[in-house]
């Protein structure tokens, strides 16, 4: 049985006193799609483009959390390579800063293949992996040998940067402990161009 037509005229609070009255099959709140009146109400009233903004909306979430997932997966895919270049700058200032300064754990002489060594370590304090007063020129055999060789390192630590410096870092040490930093491309590059703003005054004589 075929549907009757009915006059085109709105039946929704939004479209009350819309509709050309013109009798049609195909209605919308009311308002005729084959005489155009539902479609003059999306195009020109507030409701009708409030409605159209749902539905650009609604049908672009998808796409929008596609393209979110595949940026968050390109970035995931990028910081372990950052992160490795950020570490390589960062250990270069670290030695070329203590140049001529003794093992921070041995007090052996200054070697030019001394490691950049951390106090506190990047596996359990991964918060100070790129913090200054926690990293500091240190020999092989101190750093790797014996494990970074903390005792050692405690002792002369506060010598080396003051007792106020290490205090704070004490304090940064406890509030990241167990912690994992997520680093971000963004931080590790802001750490790289201060590493080598840093390299750069040290090789002129700043």
């Amino acid at each position: 049985m075929k549907q009757k037509p009915k006059p085109c005229k709105g039946i929704q609070p939004t479209t009350k006193g819309l509709g050309c009255g013109k009798p049609t099959y195909y209605r919308t709140y009311g308002l005729g799609r084959d005489c155009g009146c539902y479609q003059d109400w999306l195009l020109n009233t507030e409701a009708g483009k409030l409605k159209m903004k749902k539905a650009e909306l609604k049908a672009t979430k998808p796409r929008r959390e596609l393209e979110k997932a595949e940026r968050e997966h390109k970035e995931r895919m990028r910081l372990p390579k950052a992160l490795e270049i950020t570490q390589e700058v960062f250990n270069r200032y670290i030695r070329l800063r203590d140049v001529g300064l003794p093992c921070i754990s041995e007090g052996i002489a200054w070697k030019n293949d001394f490691d950049a060594g951390h106090f506190f370590s990047v596996k359990q304090y991964s918060e100070l992996r790129f913090d200054f007063d926690n990293c500091h020129g240190q020999s092989i055999q101190g750093n790797r040998m014996k494990d970074g060789n903390f005792q050692d390192y405690a002792i002369n630590l506060p010598y080396r940067i003051g007792e106020e410096r290490f205090a704070e870092l004490l304090k940064r040490a406890e509030r990241s402990k167990q912690r994992v930093k997520k680093w971000t491309l963004e931080e590790l590059e802001e750490i790289r161009t201060e590493c080598k703003r840093r390299i750069k005054e040290l090789q002129n004589g700043a």
